[in-house]
């Protein structure tokens, strides 16, 4: 969840730029447990934590998630784990989805991405560009569906696609995936923050600005500079993501997704630590939860960790047979 600033400035920040505004709406156009109900999946509820997890087919990968309202008082993170047979292959989806403005977007997110994305006719032969083209269609999507109610409903999307032997990380926001690979944690997604050189070039490049309003905020609004939605700020807050491919083999260990309701009060080799010698993912995702619930998080807190299972050694590619 991202704190908007919905005060003056915000007063201020539409009336200079209602014309933009006004013209940027004419544009817009496998084996599986869990503790939650079926009606709750993907949503931990208000006050209820919910925790699961599972096996894909192929026995390639495990998987759990924990999410939990945390210290909020409504809950507005979102997660998906869903493994589909597409085409005779195995596919591994995992999402967490961390809305701000209301649940509305990020709901939205969830339950559209993946089913968009295997529905690509390049899922497999171009993923990434399916995985981009997939982003910008489906928050094409939820912003022709926005009423005056809930334009100002935005999400982050940190995803993780597995392929065969390929890991496809696409992040939008300040949610972030971090793995585990020869026991070394690396960032393989970047928090879009609109402080950030580049990033703040290309919303003042777009005609907007950024200014501190207790942190450095899109118009003196949004604390992140992209997301899914927000379509009162679409002209800067972009759902363009930064896609990541990593080699699936016997030096990756497992994969962390989590909302910033971890990461605030969790390093990234905080987090590696702790799960690195438990080896059930869902009992790896609830220590992570409890962790930063321990630590003072004061956020919606959602989990997702995949480990990967007995892969084969790196092979030479110019080996001969």
């Amino acid at each position: 969840m991202h704190e908007r600033f919905s005060g003056p400035l915000f007063l201020i920040f539409f009336s200079l730029l209602l014309p933009c505004f006004s013209s940027s709406w004419c544009r817009d156009e496998g084996g599986h447990r869990s503790s939650s109900s079926p009606d709750l999946m993907g949503f931990a509820g208000e006050g209820s934590p919910a925790s699961g997890g599972g096996f894909s087919e192929n026995g390639k990968f495990s998987y759990g998630y924990a999410s939990s309202p945390g210290k909020r008082s409504s809950m507005e993170d979102f997660y998906e784990t869903r493994v589909d047979g597409v085409d005779g292959e195995t596919v591994g989806l995992f999402g967490v989805f961390d809305g701000h403005g209301g649940a509305r977007a990020a709901e939205f997110v969830k339950q559209n991405l993946f089913t968009n994305l295997i529905n690509h006719p390049k899922l497999f032969s171009d993923t990434k560009s399916a995985i981009a083209e997939t982003y910008t269609h489906t928050d094409s999507e939820l912003l022709k569906g926005e009423t005056s109610h809930n334009r100002d409903a935005g999400s982050t999307a940190s995803t993780a696609i597995l392929v065969g032997d390929r890991l496809v990380v696409a992040n939008v926001g300040d949610s972030r995936a971090v793995i585990c690979r020869g026991g070394d944690a690396i960032a393989v997604s970047r928090d879009h923050k609109p402080d950030q050189s580049d990033e703040r070039q290309r919303i003042e490049d777009a005609g907007g600005f950024v200014m501190w309003a207790g942190t450095w905020r899109v118009g003196g609004v949004l604390a992140v500079s992209r997301a899914f939605g927000d379509k009162l700020l679409k002209q800067y807050v972009v759902a363009d993501p930064e896609i990541k491919e990593e080699k699936v083999d016997s030096s990756l260990e497992f994969l962390i997704l989590a909302s910033d309701g971890l990461w605030d009060v969790v390093t990234n080799e905080e987090a590696v630590a702790m799960v690195k010698p438990i080896i059930d993912s869902e009992q790896a995702a609830k220590k992570l939860l409890q962790e930063a619930s321990q630590r003072g998080s004061a956020d919606n807190i959602t989990c997702v960790v995949v480990r990967f299972l007995d892969q084969p050694p790196a092979k030479n590619q110019h080996a001969s047979s």
